[in-house]
Order: structure tokens, then C-alpha cells, then sequence
């Protein structure tokens, strides 16, 4: 399907392009229609993506890498060859990564504290989220921050809800397996900047115990910061499901990572 994006002057940006659903976001920083992805923690769904046309009169950047973070420069793992970038998808702007640090994150706050065992519940998720964004911290620039409207990552606590489908051939439903948490991500023109930026929203699942709300939190994060894919091994926090032993952030997924940040992008680029 196609779409237009506007700017700020008005004039129009065209993408051509597949994917599940178009939603419009306003607000008085952003007038831009933004496309939604979604990568999901128990289900590997990628949508195919046709060409990208931008108009002749308002293109987008061109593909540039930007210089690697740091952090990311700093490291160096025992085996740095080792790695599943190819598992790793490119959207129609080039990979998803960050030019602009620290990366601010809005986690949903609890209610009023009380002793009722569902604030409990909630204190332990907000808990785990916490933990999770201090591990990725280390090898990314990551601030908690309290404006979910002008955070980089939003990350709630809500169900994911399953959509079920009629199969016209069999006549039966095709009910999907159950999804703890999703990562989608939108592009959007910043109106102060001209520059082409993303933002990520992160759903996980209230229904989950500490630890693997800790291992969803760390596994969705992954992908909000740019691993958009997954790894084959269950050692990596990036592996495509959930699993019963909780994985750390592997070196693998550091590599990945790294690697990642090493390729061309149009985001974080001035629109020309």
C-alpha cells in the first residue's frame, strides 16, 4: 500500500510500501502519518517492503552511517565474529538506529502506592522494565524519563491482543499462539529539525512473573534499540521465543548490535 507524509511547510514525502496498519499521530512537535510495525516476542512476523519513492521535490536523506556510540566502539567481545546480523531486517529507511543520546524511555508509572497485591504486581513489573533498561544501559546511553509524549521508547503494561483469523479454505480460525509483549516503531519528520527520527512503543504483558517480564523487557528493548530480528541460539536475549531459562544480554547480541550501528541509515539525517 502507499502512503504520504507530511511535513511541516505541507509538502509531501511518498512511501510505497506493505505492512499491517497506518495510523495518524499529531501533536505540536510532529504533523506526520506514521506507519506501525510490529515484531512480536513468540511470533516471527516481518512485513515484506516494496521500494521507497520519495518525491523529487521533498526527497528523504540519503543512506549515511553514523559514527558508532562509544559505548558500542569501546566494546569488544572475546569472539567479536560471532553474530546473527543476518538475520536482521532493514526498514524502507535503512536500519533502526539512534544518532541522538542518551535515548529516552517512558516506563508506565504505578498508581498510588497501596497494598493491594495487584500494586504489588504492577511494582514488580515496573521493577523489572527498570532492571532490564539499566543492562541494555551499558552498551547504549538509555534516560528514564517522565513525558511518555517526547520519549524516544514507550513502554506499557498491556496485553497484546491475539487477532484471529477465518481460513477460507478449511473453514476453521486460525487462533495464533499466545504473544507476551510486541515492539512497533513509526517514522515521523521532527518539525523543529527537519530531521527524519523514529520513535518505538513497547506493549508487555502484565500476566507475566518478575523473571520473564524482566526477559520480556530485555528482549523488546533489543529490538527498540535496533536489533529488528531475531537470533536461532537460546542463549541470546534475542532469541525468538520465550523460554523457561531467561537468557542475559549475550555477546552475540552485542556484536549484533554493534554491527548494526556500522550500517548506512536515512534516520537521524536532515530531510534535504
Amino acid at each position: 500500500m502507499g502512503y504520504k507524509r507530511s511535513n511541516h511547510n505541507g509538502s509531501f514525502i511518498s512511501f510505497h510500501i506493505k505492512t499491517f496498519f497506518t495510523v495518524i499521530a499529531y501533536n505540536r512537535w510532529v504533523k506526520a502519518i506514521a506507519i506501525f510495525f510490529t515484531i512480536q516476542l513468540l511470533i516471527v512476523s516481518f512485513p515484506g517492503f516494496n521500494s521507497l519513492a520519495p518525491s523529487a521535490s521533498n526527497p528523504l536523506p540519503q543512506l549515511k552511517a553514523h559514527p558508532l556510540p562509544s559505548s558500542l566502539a569501546k566494546w569488544q567481545g572475546i569472539k567479536s565474529d560471532q553474530d546473527y546480523f543476518a538475520n536482521i531486517k532493514t526498514t524502507p529507511v535503512g536500519y533502526l538506529i539512534w544518532s541522538k543520546f542518551p535515548i529516552t524511555v517512558y516506563v508506565e508509572i504505578p498508581p498510588q502506592p497501596d497494598n493491594s497485591a495487584e500494586n504489588l504486581r504492577f511494582q514488580q513489573w515496573y521493577e523489572a522494565i527498570k532492571n532490564a533498561i539499566a543492562e541494555w544501559n551499558v552498551y547504549l546511553p538509555l534516560q528514564q524519563i517522565d513525558n511518555s509524549k517526547i520519549a524516544d521508547i514507550v513502554i506499557s503494561r498491556s496485553s497484546v491482543t491475539r487477532k484471529v483469523q477465518l481460513d477460507p479454505e478449511t473453514g476453521l480460525y486460525n487462533i495464533p499462539r499466545a504473544i507476551t509483549a510486541q515492539t512497533q516503531y513509526e517514522f515521523y519528520l521532527d518539525a523543529t529539525s527537519n530531521i527524519l527520527s523514529h520513535r518505538i512503543t513497547v506493549n508487555i504483558s502484565p500476566e507475566l512473573g518478575e523473571t520473564a517480564t524482566l526477559g520480556a523487557a530485555r528482549h523488546e528493548l533489543g529490538h527498540g534499540l535496533g536489533i529488528w530480528g531475531h537470533s536461532n541460539l537460546e542463549t541470546d536475549a534475542l532469541y525468538f521465543s520465550q523460554v523457561k531459562d531467561t537468557p542475559p544480554i549475550s555477546e552475540r547480541d552485542i556484536n549484533t548490535l554493534k554491527k548494526i550501528y556500522q550500517q548506512p541509515t536515512k534516520l537521524g539525517w536532515k530531510i534535504p
